[in-house]
């Protein structure tokens, strides 16, 4: 089963559990007079409502390239995620002022023995729909499922929550039923932010992911004559296209035809190994002929590496009188472009014959 017709029917589950449920909640919670038993109700129809939103997101998200759109529509999985965290959010907002509205005004919650149950069921099925929801997201590299699957998994714990709430009303008659309510609420406000931040910054664009940055670079590295691999960088234009770019290091004594070989061939082997297109394989020339390259290379190595927040010094090059070379600095030192102008300072006065050629690169993967 391809990975659309997946989500969708995974969220068809999910609408169908949590509509069962919001019906029940509603029914047992409006007779028992149980506000939280009724907010949960409410998530449940938000739950059932982002489900729907999935799936409507996922067909478009599946529509084929075209002209004026000729990456696909992969992205429109983030926008319905972000739509589907308003909407959480919303929930979470409007279900904290009923709940404070009981707390100034308060009823008298009555549970039964239909309520207890139903309750019980709730949180049986939303764990059972939260791990299989969660875990089909991960299969399928669903960001809404995942968040649907951690979701449920919450819904079943404030459930539960609302069960210990019934106990102490049953025993001790003291009344949690609005607290729990603000709690449910704040629950899901806290869920409705963080999907909404996460989805926001996959939308800004996030660093590559580190097991997947070395994989790559591994692939590319692995053809013979390619001593290095860097600078990648990756586009996701939605979970199933993901495209980039990369430099490798090959010897200066390759031709244009031994080169043009073997790009291809790195862009076949990554494609095909991790599914991600590298539309450019760009090259840093590596001295082959010439000692006295080395010995130079190494030296601006150490100074290079002396420095603290200095992450990599790659693509060196001696032409001439001319050393070219590209040093990444870390985010974490606030003044980066500072500091490469003191390591070219510091370069230049151990080579005052040489031209420099530095290029400050962003620490963009791993």
């Amino acid at each position: 089963m391809n990975r659309q017709k997946t989500i969708v029917r995974t969220s068809i589950i999910g609408i169908l559990a949590n509509v069962f449920l919001a019906v029940f909640k509603a029914v047992v919670g409006t007779l028992s007079h149980s506000i939280a038993i009724v907010l949960d109700a409410v998530n449940n129809l938000s739950d059932a409502l982002s489900s729907v939103i999935t799936i409507v997101g996922t067909k478009l998200a599946g529509k084929k390239p075209d002209k004026k759109h000729p990456y696909g529509h992969g992205r429109i999985e983030y926008i319905t995620a972000m739509i589907i965290a308003v909407i959480v959010l919303y929930a979470g907002v409007t279900s904290l002022v009923e709940s404070i509205k009981k707390i100034l005004h308060p009823e008298t919650p009555d549970y039964g023995t239909a309520a207890l149950v139903i309750i019980g069921v709730a949180v049986l099925v939303k764990v059972i729909l939260g791990r299989f929801v969660g875990k089909t997201g991960e299969k399928v590299h669903s960001e809404s499922l995942i968040a649907s699957g951690k979701d449920a998994l919450n819904d079943a714990i404030i459930s539960a929550a609302t069960l210990v709430a019934a106990a102490v009303y049953l025993i001790w008659n003291v009344s949690l039923e609005a607290w729990l309510g603000a709690v449910i609420s704040l629950v899901i406000v806290k869920s409705g932010v963080e999907l909404l931040r996460d989805t926001l910054s996959l939308i800004l664009g996030e660093r590559v992911d580190g097991d997947l940055a070395l994989a790559i670079k591994k692939t590319a590295a692995s053809f013979p004559g390619v001593s290095g691999a860097y600078d990648l960088i990756l586009h996701s234009y939605g979970p199933e296209m993901t495209m980039g770019s990369i430099h490798v290091e090959i010897p200066d004594a390759m031709n244009a035809a031994e080169i043009d070989t073997l790009e291809r061939q790195i862009v076949d082997a990554v494609f095909h190994e991790h599914g991600v297109i590298l539309t450019g394989v760009s090259i840093y020339s590596r001295n082959t002929t010439d000692d006295h390259a080395a010995e130079i290379q190494e030296t601006v190595r150490r100074i290079v590496m002396a420095h603290d927040h200095v992450l990599q010094m790659h693509g060196f090059y001696l032409h001439e009188d001319k050393i070219q070379f590209d040093v990444v600095i870390g985010f974490e030192e606030k003044d980066r472009r500072g500091l490469c102008d003191q390591i070219i300072a510091e370069v230049q006065a151990a080579y005052p014959d040489y031209q420099l050629g530095v290029t400050m690169d962003n620490d963009m993967s791993s």
